[in-house]
This record gives structure tokens, sequence and C-alpha cells, in this order.
């Protein structure tokens, strides 16, 4: 184990020596053991604990579970729920090997979004993947903690008052700072605490703020990156929550709900997705260096944004929406009659999904439009 890693063991993912101990746990645990149940019925627990086992014969390292189980399970997703994933990276070093990056990106997906990054990063030929920051609200169970433990996951404490909060993102900071320059592994953040709902992407202060807790900024190399889904599996739990949390300021999501979500966003139908690497901020960092703290932090927050505006790969369904709200065709060049059928039967059939109380279409409706229309707002301004 590396020196200086066990300030970390509240956190941090399991290192190799680790694994072998964490997979027994594993198969130990009765609710495990029960949804393994659910995908084969027939099977007797020890012949399916066997199978495992011998599936993760020469697992040594979170890596190397990556590449045995996640990777042919991500492949299968992209294949069956996207029309494919695209990968830009050509603002990243031509050394391949050397760098480690801090991926700092708009939300579309509380799974995906990073098991996206860490198949197309090792399709491009970089060495390793990106270890992730997962909040504490989502390891409902035991063996989900373990799971994502063994997949480059550390932990993001929530609920906590202003005092542990400061405590927390201290030892997140220097956590991170610690993973890209001694572990030598990337980095996945969210450039914001949960995903916008409304597609209008902006990066919070105050995670650039926690990032810089913990050493200088430019050892992280930071890169904003631009996740563009064509379709959002999950706009309609979005509009419904929008209309809930309207109709009543108290609404709050359950467990159970933030459950749905994902697997709504893992097996729903996503388009097109593209992930774009906007410029390193290395690259203009010094030059807003000897700003006032504050100002500093809202310049940096500022062009990181305009970075991601900018990296949007913009669909048909994303000019349609904005046209529609404003009431306009300025985007029409960008799409047909048959586009805009297409979008229209999408909308219809989301909509349909949702099954609330005194449901309020036109209200549904709108905050749909405003969630495929925000990106191409914001693209327009950044460019």
């Amino acid at each position: 184990m590396i020196e200086g890693l066990e300030q970390f063991d509240a956190i941090r993912p399991y290192e190799p020596e680790e694994m072998k101990q964490a997979f027994e746990e594993l198969l130990s645990d009765r609710q495990f053991n029960l949804i393994m149940k659910g995908f084969a019925p027939w099977l007797p627990k020890f012949i399916r604990n066997g199978l495992l086992r011998l599936a993760f014969m020469g697992v040594k390292s979170p890596l190397d579970f990556q590449m045995r189980f996640m990777k042919p399970v991500v492949r299968y997703i992209i294949r069956k729920y996207t029309d494919g994933c695209v990968f830009h990276h050509d603002q990243l070093l031509a050394d391949k090997q050397t760098p480690r990056y801090t991926f700092v990106s708009n939300h579309r997906d509380i799974v995906l979004d990073s098991a996206f990054l860490d198949l197309k990063l090792i399709e491009a030929g970089y060495p390793t993947t990106v270890e992730i920051g997962i909040g504490d609200n989502l390891l409902i169970y035991p063996w989900i903690k373990r799971m994502v433990r063994m997949n480059k996951a550390f932990t993001v404490r929530r609920g906590l008052t202003p005092k542990e909060m400061f405590a927390s993102s201290q030892l997140m900071s220097q956590y991170i700072h610690f993973a890209v320059t001694k572990k030598k592994e990337n980095i996945w953040i969210a450039q914001r605490e949960g995903r916008a709902k409304d597609s209008d992407d902006r990066t919070q202060e105050s995670v650039l703020k926690m990032m810089a807790m913990g050493g200088n900024l430019k050892e992280l190399n930071i890169v904003p990156l631009t996740i563009s889904y064509e379709f959002d599996p999950c706009d309609y739990l979005k509009a419904q929550e929008f209309q809930m949390k309207r109709d009543n300021p108290g609404f709050k999501k359950s467990k159970q709900d933030d459950l749905d979500n994902m697997k709504t966003g893992i097996l729903g139908y996503k388009g097109r997705v593209t992930y774009h690497c906007g410029t390193p901020v290395n690259t203009w960092l010094d030059e807003i260096a000897d700003m006032p703290k504050n100002e500093f932090f809202s310049e940096l927050a500022h062009r990181m944004d305009r970075e991601i505006h900018r990296g949007y790969t913009l669909y048909p369904c994303n000019y349609i929406a904005y046209d529609e709200l404003n009431g306009s065709r300025s985007q029409a060049s960008h799409y047909n009659e048959a586009d805009h059928q297409r979008f229209e039967t999408y909308l219809a059939g989301q909509l349909e999904k949702i099954r609330i109380a005194d449901k309020d279409e036109p209200f549904l409706r709108q905050k749909m439009l405003e969630m495929y229309a925000n990106p191409v707002k914001n693209q327009l301004a950044a460019l």
C-alpha cells in the first residue's frame, strides 16, 4: 500500500491487496446473493458463487475488475441502449502514458457518466480509467458500497453539518490530490452536486474551492468535459420532480426514487452520446492566478462553463426544443420535418410515462423542452 494512503481509509476505493477479501465479503452478503439469484434462479448458490469465483481469477486490482466485469457490461449498454458513443480527446496531450487528468464534467447520468468515460479512455489507448466520487446517499446497502469501492469509487458524504462538511471536503480534496500525484490515477467529478435537471449546466464554485483545499490546482491537470445525450431517458422523471416540487415545496426524493433514476438512466434509450474534452485548465490558469480569491474562483467557473458549453454536440431535438420555446424557426436549418415528428412522438411517449395526481401536461412539456433547449442557448452564448 502506498505510504500515506491510510489517512483516507474512510473514503477511498480498495487497493489491489484488499480485492480478494472484498470479493469474498461480497459473495457472503445475503442481499447480494438475492440479486444474483434473480439473474439465475435455477442455479444453486454454491454453483453461482463458484462461477463468480472462477470469473474473478486473475483479478488483482480495481482496474482488473473493471476490465473483466465492467467493460463488457458497458459495451453491452452502449450497443443496446444508445446509437453509439463518441469520444473527442484531441485537446489532451499526445503522450497518453504520462499525464493524469481530473475530468470535471456536466452530469447526465449517476452511473454511466464515468462508466462510458472509463471505456472510452481504454479504447483510446490510455493506460487507466478514472476514480469517481459517489454520494453515500446512493450506497444504501453494504454490497453496493463494496461493489463501487472495487470499481474505483471514493465516497462523498452527504447530509452533514457545516462543520462536518468542511472536514469532509478537506479530506476529499486531499485524497483527490493524492490519487492524481501519488497513485497516478485519473479522477472524474461532476461540476456540481447532483444533476442539473434542466440541463442548464453550471460549475459550482464550491466544487472548485473544495478541489483547491488539498493543494495547488495545477497538479490536478483539470480538463472540462462535456457529455451530450441525444435523448435523456430520465427526462420525464426530472419533469415529474419539477411538478412535485412546485406543488409541494417540501417534496424530497426517497432512496427508492434514486434507485429508480439509476435503473432508468442505465436501461433507457439515449440515442447518440458524445464525450468532448475541452482545453485543459492549466493552459490558461496563470492568466487568472493573481486575482483575489473570490474573483479567481468565479472566473475559473465561468471559463470552465464556457469550455463545457462550447463542447456540446447538439442534435435535431435540441434545436427543435429551442425553436418551440422561442416561437421561432431560427435554428430550422439544423432539422427537418421528419426530425420534428420524431421528437414530438418521443415527447408524447415520455409524458405518457408520468403518472402523478393532478398531472399538469403543459407544465411538464415545458420543462422537458427546456432540458433540450438549454444546451443550445448556452452554446450560442459561449460561441
